[in-house]
C-alpha cells in the first residue's frame, strides 16, 4: 500500500494526458538516466540537488517527483518541495515500476531542445485545421505541457525555425511531417513511442479528418466539421489552438473510456 505521499503507477497512468494531470519532475541521477534515457510522458528532467529552485513555479500545482525506483532520490526531493509549500508526491516503484507495467516511455533523443524558459518551441503554417491542432494537443498533453507554438506564413516556416531555434512540423520536407499515408500526428505517436490503444484510435480519426476519408472512423466526419467550424470562429491561431485543445481532450476521453457507450431516444426508463 502506498504511503500518503505516494501515487501508484496505475493511478498516475489514468491522469497523464488529461487537462488536470500533475506536473511530473524526473530527478533520476545522470548515471541512471544514461542507462535508459527515456521519460514518463509529460515529465521533464531536473537535478535533484537543485529541486528547491522549482518551488515558485510549482506552487499551487499538484506535483509528482519520479526517480528510478521511487526511493531516496525522489522522496527526498518531494519532501523538500513540501517544505517549500508545494503539494508534491512520489511515484511508487519509480520509473522501473512504470516500465515493468508496460506503459509508454518517451525516448529523450527525440525531444527537441528547450529554450531558456524551459519550453520546447515548435513552428508551423498559420491557419491550422486538423494536424496542426492535433499535434500541439499531443505535445502539450504527453511531451511538454508548456510548449510554445508559432504559427507563421507558409513560406517562412523554415526560416523562422532557423532564426528562433524552433522545430518545424506539418510542412513538407521536415522530420515531423506526413509519411506516406500517415499524418504528422501518426509520425509523432511513432517517434515518441506513444502508440497506446486510445491514442492509436484517436490517430485513425485524425487521419480520416485530415485526408477527408471517413470510412476507417466515422467519427472523423465530426472532427472535420468541428475543426472547420473552429477555424471560422477564431481569427487568432493561438485562440483557435486553445479552443481546439478542449475538443481533442474530449475525443481522447471518448477514445480511452467511452467507445462502448451509445445514446438513444427515448431514454431508457428505470423500472426498478
Amino acid at each position: 500500500m502506498p504511503s500518503p505521499t505516494e501515487i501508484t503507477v496505475p493511478q498516475l497512468a489514468r491522469l497523464i494526458g488529461l487537462p488536470d494531470a500533475p506536473v511530473l519532475v524526473d530527478v533520476c541521477i545522470d548515471e541512471d538516466f544514461a542507462a535508459d534515457p527515456r521519460l514518463i510522458p509529460s515529465s521533464f528532467r531536473h537535478p535533484f540537488g537543485d529541486i528547491g529552485s522549482l518551488a515558485d513555479q510549482l506552487t499551487g500545482k499538484r506535483v509528482v517527483v519520479v526517480c528510478q525506483k521511487g526511493k531516496k532520490i525522489s522522496q527526498g526531493a518531494a519532501a523538500i518541495l513540501r517544505h517549500l509549500g508545494v503539494a508534491a508526491e512520489t511515484l511508487e516503484d519509480g520509473i522501473f515500476g512504470w516500465r515493468d507495467a508496460g506503459l509508454p516511455l518517451v525516448p529523450a533523443s527525440k525531444l527537441p531542445p528547450r529554450n531558456p524558459d524551459g519550453r520546447t518551441v515548435w513552428v508551423t503554417r498559420q491557419r491550422p485545421k486538423i494536424d496542426r491542432i492535433a499535434c500541439p494537443w499531443l505535445i502539450r498533453r504527453f511531451i511538454d505541457p508548456g510548449a510554445q507554438f508559432l504559427f507563421v506564413a507558409p513560406p517562412e516556416v523554415i526560416d523562422v525555425a532557423d532564426k528562433y531555434a524552433a522545430t518545424p512540423f506539418d510542412v513538407e520536407d521536415v522530420f515531423w511531417s506526413h509519411r506516406g499515408e500517415a499524418c504528422t500526428f501518426d509520425t509523432m505517436l511513432e517517434e515518441f513511442a506513444l502508440q497506446t490503444a486510445p491514442l492509436m484510435r484517436l490517430a485513425t480519426i485524425v487521419r480520416g479528418a485530415d485526408t477527408n476519408r471517413h470510412d476507417p472512423a466515422p467519427e472523423a466526419a465530426g472532427l472535420l466539421a468541428a475543426s472547420l467550424g473552429l477555424s471560422r470562429m477564431y481569427r487568432d491561431d493561438l485562440a483557435q489552438l486553445n479552443a481546439g485543445v478542449g475538443l481533442y481532450d474530449a475525443f481522447y476521453r471518448w477514445s480511452r473510456d467511452a467507445t462502448d457507450e451509445g445514446h438513444d431516444w427515448p431514454a431508457a426508463l428505470n423500472r426498478s
